[in-house]
């Protein structure tokens, strides 16, 4: 692993595996959670939360981090404090949690800017409106003829290229970088971006671009 690879690993806080446990104390997470958000956004400590609830310093680290139910009474007190109504507060706990699946050959094949005969593209899945605030676009792309002009793309949000099959040498910006199998690129995607020579065909690769979802209220 490169040094690089190390810094960022280190400065990830998030923990993948992450459980919420018991069960049923997924409600009490998605109040809390809420609540702090909305505490944040307001720019306030727990500190001023409780001087305009009148909740105790310790009952609200409870509720913030889910390890206590509120009653209603509580909750009309941080939601009057907040400014948010009520049901604000289980936004987070109603929202579905979707998921595409999507079988070999299945996905929808479509035209992007740039695509040309023998430049395949594949969407494998897309959820709009999720929880996150992200939009992911997740692309099979499948590259079968060779061509004199290249593809070349610039768009918002961040990408992650995974090669299947076959060798490309794709630029970011000014530099080229030759993919194999089992390589990866990953890069801010506002850079100019594609396949800047096909060295064995066919060449096929994951594509995936992830930006902020729109009107999402961060």
């Amino acid at each position: 692993m490169h040094n690089g690879t190390q810094s960022s690993a280190r400065a990830l806080s998030q923990n993948p595996h992450a459980v919420r446990e018991p069960k049923q104390n997924n409600l009490e997470m998605a109040i809390g959670h809420e609540v702090r958000a909305y505490r944040k956004k307001l720019g306030i400590t727990v500190t001023d939360l409780a001087a305009a609830t009148g909740i105790s310093l310790g009952m609200l680290s409870k509720i913030e981090n889910g390890n206590i139910s509120p009653s209603l009474t509580t909750l009309q007190s941080l939601s009057r404090a907040l400014g948010v109504p009520l049901t604000a507060f289980f936004r987070a706990y109603e929202e579905p949690r979707n998921a595409v699946f999507v079988k070999a050959g299945e996905g929808i094949e479509l035209e992007r800017r740039g695509t040309r005969a023998g430049h395949q593209y594949n969407l494998l899945g897309h959820i709009d409106n999720n929880s996150s605030g992200v939009v992911v676009e997740p692309y099979l792309i499948t590259l079968t003829a060779d061509s004199d002009i290249f593809p070349t793309f610039q768009h918002e949000g961040m990408e992650f290229l995974y090669m299947l099959e076959g060798e490309v040498v794709y630029r970011h910006n000014d530099q080229l970088f030759p993919m194999q199998p089992g390589d990866s690129l990953f890069f801010d995607a506002d850079a100019p971006h594609g396949p800047e020579q096909l060295v064995k065909l066919p060449a096929k690769y994951l594509s995936i671009i992830s930006y902020p979802q729109r009107g999402k209220v961060d």
